[in-house]
């Protein structure tokens, strides 16, 4: 563990060599959000690979760089492209970048991604601000000793996505015109597509959408004390609502589909957020 707090601190010394920039929100971009970052107001960005031992996603359609900048007047860092536990980086990786940006002065955590639908009075194309999350199949990311200069040792987690930041979601919502959903996401590893039985189970435990990100981000954003919320697109049915196979094609054509949306949403989110 210290370790990753020695490699974290590495990254954010890193980070400070090249931009004094100090974010209040942090914004990580999921599927079909890539280019976002290039239409806000930039000061800087920093690609992955220019900051030592930082893990570089892998996966098509995430570009792999921060992006300092500001939003409606707030100051935000954008993570345009995310890191997966299933490229098989340790956990510790995974939510390294949530840290870096915590560090780096950010108070809230607004998280985005693409999801399949659960719950079948979802609609393809729509939207869902997450209540709360199910961690399934993937470690918790503060196993291992205690980071104490991150937080607690035995971190609550009742209220992980914060209910003020959700209403603003909610109130940007309604006043752009865009039907939201609210529920329960359920990350798995990935990085294969769950089967019907899956889905029929993780149903039964109260989830809404299922993906393959997010929840681990959280906790470890709840762990230093920032507040979250997050937003998933809904790219398609899950396996065993959905009557045809699922592919990574069928999320990124949708999602990009439901970019346009997607974005004035985050914006108008960030508007309320901000203020």
């Amino acid at each position: 563990m210290d370790t990753i707090y020695s490699k974290l601190t590495k990254c954010h010394e890193a980070v400070r060599a090249i931009t004094s920039f100090k974010p209040e929100i942090a914004l990580v971009l999921g599927s079909g959000l890539g280019g976002y970052a290039d239409e806000i107001d930039v000061e800087d960005a920093i690609d992955y690979s220019e900051i030592e031992g930082f893990p570089v996603s892998t996966v098509p359609g995430h570009k792999g760089r921060f992006v300092f900048g500001r939003v409606a007047g707030a100051p935000v860092v954008v993570m345009q492209g995310r890191v997966h536990y299933y490229e098989g980086y340790p956990i510790g990786d995974v939510v390294l970048p949530i840290r870096l940006m915590g560090m780096l002065g950010a108070k809230s955590l607004f998280l985005t991604n693409a999801v399949g639908a659960i719950n079948r009075t979802f609609a393809v194309g729509g939207f869902m601000s997450i209540r709360d999350h199910i961690l399934y199949g993937v470690p918790s990311p503060l196993i291992g000793p205690n980071i104490d200069e991150l937080g607690t040792r035995f971190p609550d987690m009742s209220s992980v996505y914060d209910a003020g930041l959700r209403g603003a979601i909610a109130e940007a919502a309604g006043a752009i015109g865009v039907e939201i959903y609210d529920g329960v996401y359920i990350q798995t590893s990935g990085p294969n597509f769950e089967t019907p039985a899956e889905i029929r189970a993780y149903e039964s435990l109260g989830a809404d959408v299922v993906g393959m990100s997010t929840a681990c981000e959280a906790v470890a954003a709840r762990h230093m004390g920032m507040r979250v919320c997050g937003i998933s697109c809904i790219s398609n049915m899950a396996a065993g609502i959905s009557k045809t196979p699922l592919t990574h094609d069928e999320v990124q054509e949708m999602a990009d589909k439901a970019a346009p949306r997607f974005k004035a949403l985050v914006t108008e989110s960030i508007k309320r957020i901000g203020g």
